[in-house]
């Protein structure tokens, strides 16, 4: 991976990352696409619709079906999906966090019962680690032990001396098997936990970052704690993290979450809200959020954003769109889809710009502004 920071304002970083399938600018936003399809939205979608240089998919779920090994059997997740970008690979902490009623942490790994039939399975950093290998990701997420917030200062300083173990023993077999030629091409990132505690944050961060990893992630946040209390744990944390690194902040979130935390110095995120909200008829916008099923639109002309232009916006109506969603037609996935995503994707390069421009807080004025 090569790492450069092209410019900063304040804390508010534009960086470039090359790893081998593409270059990534950031301030950047990763589409879920979690069993290697982003909702509704094929390879082509992504890359000459969209213009997305990296998508994230799940190691739980790449697993568990089709299976690790039928997918490195046509060349990765690259052969297998058609799409030529970068992929980040969750390791699966959060499967077995949000699915905790089958599934158990201990000292070395995560047991847990397939929500597919019920086998069970478990992963140690290891396993996670040649799961990644055999999906050819570009960028591998590291086990970690992700806790409910709020949770007690027992469990979270669990959490941190789990994730930090397990990191020992990921870095250390990444660096063996890049030995015996395997994962050459492949990026390791580690995961800072530590809940809202400050010092527990520090604790993790200090410690992971003495190892080598080629980047690092803060995880643990919107999971149920307010927002204040996210923004502040990412202001305390991304100082401790290397300047010379990416710094990603897992699966967050809204719109006003991405400019919050980039003022914050956070280059990377992931989410599924544009693709989910998307399903659900909610519609992103520059001046905030629609419901596409309301019966004002049923006969409105325009288009979802009018300073939008994303392939559904040029060419479709929101009464059209109103129809589709009232009519359960599939279409209406789709084209909500590439909408929502358009925008969370042109907002990171927005971002991007006002940063370059050294522009940054009159951008998050502006955009604040519209949605008053």
């Amino acid at each position: 991976m090569e790492f450069h920071i092209d410019k900063t304002d304040n804390l508010a970083r534009a960086c470039t990352i090359k790893t081998a399938h593409s270059t990534i600018q950031t301030p950047v936003f990763m589409p879920v696409g979690t069993v290697g399809s982003v909702k509704s939205l094929d390879a082509y979608d992504m890359q000459n619709i969209l213009g997305a240089n990296i998508i994230l998919g799940n190691t739980y779920h790449l697993y568990l079906r089709p299976g690790d090994e039928t997918i490195n059997n046509f060349g990765g997740l690259h052969g297998f999906t058609k799409y030529n970008g970068s992929f980040l690979t969750d390791s699966g902490g959060f499967q077995a966090f949000s699915l905790s009623d089958i599934s158990k942490a201990d000292e070395n790994g995560v047991k847990f019962k397939s929500h597919i039939d019920g086998s069970l399975h478990y992963f140690t950093p290891q396993k996670v680690l040649d799961i990644e290998y055999n999906l050819n990701s570009d960028i591998m997420m590291i086990l970690d032990d992700l806790v409910e917030l709020p949770s007690t200062k027992e469990r979270i300083n669990l959490s941190v001396s789990r994730t930090i173990k397990w990191a020992e023993q990921s870095i250390a077999y990444h660096i063996r098997k890049q030995n015996e030629g395997i994962g050459l091409n492949q990026n390791i990132f580690a995961i800072i936990q530590g809940g809202t505690d400050i010092e527990f944050r520090k604790k993790c961060a200090l410690e992971l970052t003495k190892m080598p990893f080629d980047g690092f992630a803060i995880g643990g946040l919107s999971v149920g704690e307010e927002n204040t209390l996210m923004y502040d744990t990412v202001e305390f944390t991304t100082p401790l993290m290397p300047e010379n690194k990416p710094r990603y902040l897992m699966g967050v979130g809204t719109p006003e979450d991405l400019v919050e935390n980039v003022e914050r110095g956070v280059d990377m995120f992931d989410c599924v809200m544009p693709t989910r909200n998307a399903r659900n008829g909610t519609l992103f916008t520059s001046f905030g959020k629609i419901n596409i099923k309301g019966a004002s639109f049923i006969k409105d002309e325009k288009p979802i954003d009018e300073e939008c232009g994303c392939y559904t916006c040029k060419r479709y109506s929101r009464a059209y769109l109103n129809h589709l969603y009232r009519a359960k037609e599939l279409t209406f996935f789709r084209l909500a889809s590439l909408h929502n995503l358009h925008y969370y994707l042109t907002l990171a390069r927005q971002m991007r710009s006002a940063i370059l421009a050294g522009e940054f807080t009159k951008f998050k004025s502006e955009f604040y502004a519209k949605r008053s």
